[in-house]
């Protein structure tokens, strides 16, 4: 028959009121609300290393005899298992005595599980009620993330999110400002909170923007966090209750910290402001928050935002990248979107996967440029990563593309200036004292790997003479070649050479 389970968690009492078991407590009355995180099965004297607690522990007592049920449920009750049940008619005709009083002693239930009803049932009654409570917390978590999205872009935006949050997690929840005067308190009474939550407010200032907290005060259970959305402290948020925060709980809390840091942003309204917010949103979308889960319309983004995009980093003085922001603002190309940001100290540009953007590097020739490859919006974080090595590899004011970068090989990784004086360093002595025979030897023996009469044939010389030549390029560097590190690194200034004459 099937029955309606309720979407909480399972507990002793429980299973006790599923029909059709046939199950009765026999000790232990006192933990009928002990929670059921799992069913367990096992016949050993001392099954303690394989659980994990708030287990309901299935047995036949196989190997316990009397003797041995008070050391059993010792064992038992030091892991925090939540229940005993015993399947009688097997090893035993009914719960023995001893299993009973060592039982009740130590206030751990003990069920009497009949000889027709099989274990398995029982799993799969906890089974079905772990699910069902798992899917609800998924769906309300889901649903208060929407109302937290629906209350930033609310006219009380912090305000809004900081009642929303408190609803949601059940928990105080206490706004301050930069200077940690308090703001907003939800429900009215968490407003009482504040004095003692002082001293943390002051620590986390002095940490920094990305600093956190989480503590005891009193029953309390206390997160806090900065509100440091463009990486200025904003306010800082603290959220409190007497039970643990669940991972579902501290999902729904990371989401409500990034919307009331959005809402403190847009409550500002100035151009600088917006320019800030749409920080905060990149920000955020690098960090791996969900487009979804942002207000991503209320910035201007939503069309950029709804395919594959690719990243650019630009780099260079303040005044031009400031002016590349602007241009881009004001005139972005409506058929391949652009939005733009600074973000730690330099200009990032976000385009739609298939644009053409030689335009806007043309425009901005005082400036480096590097450019991911094309990236889901949800992995925006990882084009900013690639957009970052490109640029490293750019040069002053280069242009190097990711893809572009394999292309290079490993000195496609080297940074532009300093593979330059690594490659003079070495070369420097050689170029100086010919017309480039030395430089040219070592690059013909390199790429036939020593071989003599072959690089020779290249050159169209003698081996003999390009084997003095090769002894003095020993003299001039002082070290032999039969040295691999050398090798390695002629080879290197070689490259970067040729990586040179390129760009």
């Amino acid at each position: 028959m099937s029955v309606a389970r309720p979407t909480h968690r399972p507990t002793i009492r429980t299973i006790l009121d599923l029909p059709g078991l046939d199950v009765r407590l026999r000790a232990g009355a006192g933990g009928l609300d002990h929670a059921i995180r799992w069913v367990a099965v096992s016949e050993l004297e001392d099954p303690t290393p394989y659980l994990d607690g708030g287990e309901l522990l299935l047995t036949t007592g196989l190997r316990l005899t009397d003797d041995d049920f008070a050391g059993y449920v010792q064992r038992l009750v030091d892991a925090n298992v939540s229940g005993v049940g015993l399947g009688v008619g097997l090893t035993h005709n009914q719960v023995p005595h001893a299993l009973i009083d060592a039982a009740e002693a130590h206030g751990l239930p003990v069920l009497e599980i009949p000889e027709p009803t099989p274990f398995i049932a029982i799993s799969t009654a906890v089974s079905e009620f772990l699910a069902a409570a798992e899917y609800e917390a998924v769906t309300r978590t889901v649903e208060a993330q929407r109302e937290l999205t629906r209350a930033a872009l609310a006219p009380e935006g912090a305000a809004a999110v900081v009642a929303r949050l408190s609803t949601a997690l059940e928990a105080d929840t206490v706004l301050f400002d930069p200077a940690g005067h308090l703001v907003h308190a939800a429900p009215r009474e968490a407003a009482a909170l504040a004095p003692e939550l002082l001293t943390e407010v002051e620590r986390l200032r002095e940490r920094g923007p990305r600093s956190a907290a989480a503590f005891d005060l009193g029953e309390r259970r206390i997160v806090m966090q900065p509100l440091a959305p463009a990486g200025r402290v904003r306010g800082f948020l603290a959220v409190g209750r007497r039970r643990p925060f669940s991972t579902p709980d501290q999902a729904l809390l990371n989401i409500g910290v990034a919307l009331v840091s959005l809402a403190l942003e847009r409550s500002i309204g100035t151009d600088t402001a917006r320019r800030e917010l749409r920080a905060a949103v990149f920000a955020l979308l690098a960090d791996g928050i969900a487009s979804q889960q942002l207000p991503i319309a209320g910035v201007g983004w939503d069309e950029l935002l709804a395919g594959p995009v690719r990243v650019l980093v630009a780099d260079g003085p303040s005044a031009d990248l400031l002016e590349v922001l602007e241009h881009v603002e004001e005139s972005a190309p409506v058929d391949h979107w652009r939005g733009a940001v600074v973000y730690d100290e330099k200009l990032a540009v976000v385009v739609t996967a298939g644009s053409d953007d030689q335009d806007l590097l043309d425009a901005s020739t005082t400036l480096a440029w590097g450019i991911s490859d094309s990236v889901a919006v949800d992995a925006l974080g990882d084009g900013l990563r690639q957009a970052r090595r490109a640029l490293a590899a750019a040069g002053p004011i280069g242009v190097r593309r990711f893809g572009d970068l394999a292309r290079h090989g490993l000195v496609g990784l080297v940074d532009a200036d300093a593979g330059r004086g690594f490659a003079d360093g070495l070369l420097g002595p050689l170029e100086a004292r010919d017309r480039g025979d030395l430089v040219a030897s070592v690059r013909a023996w390199l790429a036939h790997h020593g071989q003599w009469d072959a690089a020779a044939s290249t050159l169209g010389v003698h081996r003999h003479t390009l084997r003095y030549r090769m002894r003095r390029v020993e003299e001039l560097l002082g070290r032999s070649l039969d040295d691999p590190d050398l090798r390695a690194e002629l080879w290197v200034a070689l490259a970067v050479r040729d990586r040179d004459a390129i760009h």
